[in-house]
């Protein structure tokens, strides 16, 4: 069983599922920037997605093992909506958590700071990329969302609509106005990318 990474997707998950471990990790190379990169601008910190992403592939590797997976050739698609789901269930639980207070009504994390910078925050990728990552976050969550999902994991509107359990007209919808908004952003503060 010697595993390829000219091999599809689909090959690489029948692999697994006959015990060839190296096609997973083939797998995992192949399409961990994409799924961590829409973890990350969906949850705004790097390591809660790192953890988000580890449980991805908890996930997929629970499902395969149980030969539950039958998406036939949308491996990453699939991987993806297992990640967004996680996100989602990650903020469902956050807003159910609750939050210590100080005596001036601010959270106590916000205030205390535990976090270290580390070495991937001191060098910058560049001005252009923070400042669309800030405008992003300045979007509606559903337009942030769609533009996400498009442009950085590279899906079509047809898997987005799917995803997000929306028609392909509402996520073409959405991509539009997060487009225009971020658009009339950059020229009210004169951003040129």
């Amino acid at each position: 069983m010697k595993t390829s990474s000219l091999a599809t997707d689909t090959q690489l998950v029948q692999d697994f599922q006959q015990g060839n471990s190296k096609a997973l990790e083939v797998l995992v190379n192949r399409h961990k920037d994409k799924i961590f990169t829409a973890i990350n601008i969906l949850v705004k910190d790097k390591y809660l997605a790192e953890d988000l992403f580890q449980e991805v592939f908890i996930k997929i590797i629970d499902t395969l093992r149980a030969n539950r997976y039958n998406e036939e050739g949308k491996f990453l698609p699939w991987a993806l909506r297992i990640a967004h789901n996680l996100c989602v269930d990650h903020f469902r639980k956050v807003k159910r958590t609750p939050t210590i207070k100080t005596s001036d009504n601010q959270d106590i994390f916000e205030v205390l700071n535990f976090s270290e910078a580390g070495a991937d925050k001191t060098m910058m990728q560049g001005e252009s990329h923070q400042l669309v990552r800030k405008m992003l976050d300045l979007l509606p969550a559903e337009q942030r969302e769609v533009i996400v999902l498009r442009h950085y994991a590279d899906l079509s509107f047809k898997e987005i609509a799917q995803m997000t359990n929306t028609s392909i007209n509402t996520a073409l919808g959405r991509m539009r106005y997060g487009l225009i908004n971020i658009r009339k952003m950059m020229e009210e503060n004169n951003v040129a990318v």
